[in-house]
């Protein structure tokens, strides 16, 4: 049998045994190109679950799949069997309304979000807009899934809703329109000159957990992940039980768990645990605890038996 031959079934094997899967650069976390990660944010916005192969780890399929679909870039989506299209359909399908039958689901409830401008970032935003140039173009505000706030200029689409904040008339995508539901934006001074500042209510917060509140999670049976960001001398030295290293292996597998799964960080005073606990948000997990005090907290308030160093 030939290499291409066996590409190709390699390829077909992985088509029909996912209903939803993309051939991208990089996963799902970690794009590696930009369409890659525009493709991955649509997909976010309406799937829970979907498969993706990494084409940079496996050159053989990165020039397979060019041929076994007939089209000459990455990323491509394939849904039940079907070679749906590139970043550019992909995209636009999901601008037009016509993605959400694809994939077999409902698309998103309307809602028309409250926006809160004050008067400076109102004033700041109608002079961006009659700067823009272009006829017909409307300030667009977005929220993605990882909660980053993004402005920018177009035209409506099938899929937005119009909405007036003051003197400005603002699109919003309905894929992102309950993120951006009561948020508010002001123009404010900065280390880099004047810019905008998002205070969105519906992003995630860091939760922070006292020992004690750990020790009743555990001891309740609650369902976590408890991931200890210290070194793995430190984790030698004293860790709890239940608790995970944090290393290359452990992130990846928490990257794939569904973006609800409770993680609680710890390490061994709490400050590493709240920048772990951010990076993690920053992908868009949403129930995010890190542990005040640590280790040393745990020694000192919950069990002297655990050694401090």
């Amino acid at each position: 049998m030939s290499t291409d031959a066996t590409v190709n079934e390699r390829i077909q094997e992985l088509v029909n045994t996912n209903s939803v899967l993309l051939f991208m650069k990089g996963n799902r976390q970690a794009p590696q190109c930009g369409f890659s990660a525009r493709v991955i944010e649509v997909l976010d916005s309406i799937l829970p679950d979907y498969e993706t192969v990494d084409v940079l780890s496996d050159p053989a399929i990165r020039d397979g799949i060019k041929t076994f679909s007939s089209w000459p870039t990455i990323p491509q989506l394939y849904v039940n069997g079907e070679f749906l299209g590139g970043c550019d359909i992909i995209t636009e399908m999901a601008a037009s309304g016509e993605l959400f039958p694809a994939l077999g689901v409902e698309p998103p409830e309307e809602i028309q979000p409250t926006i809160h401008l004050s008067e400076d970032a109102q004033e700041a935003l109608l002079q961006a807009v009659q700067n823009s140039g272009g006829a017909g173009q409307l300030l667009r505000i977005g929220i993605y899934p990882a909660w980053q706030p993004s402005l920018s200029m177009s035209e409506p689409g099938p899929m937005d809703v119009v909405c007036q904040s003051g003197k400005v008339e603002i699109l919003v995508d309905r894929l992102c329109a309950a993120r951006v539901d009561g948020i508010s934006i002001d123009l404010v001074d900065g280390p880099d000159g004047r810019g905008f500042k998002v205070e969105n209510p519906n992003a995630p917060r860091l939760s922070e957990l006292s020992v004690s509140d750990l020790k009743q999670m555990m001891d309740s049976g609650e369902d976590f992940k408890l991931v200890d960001v210290r070194t793995p001398g430190e984790f030698e030295t004293a860790r709890l039980e239940g608790a995970q290293l944090l290393d290359e292996g452990l992130y990846e597998q928490l990257l794939s768990l569904p973006k609800d799964t409770r993680l609680v960080f710890l390490c061994h005073h709490g400050p590493r645990g709240e920048d772990a606990a951010k990076q993690f948000m920053a992908q868009g997990f949403s129930d995010v605890h890190n542990v005040t005090g640590g280790m040393d907290a745990w020694s000192l308030e919950i069990d002297p038996e655990v050694p401090r160093y």
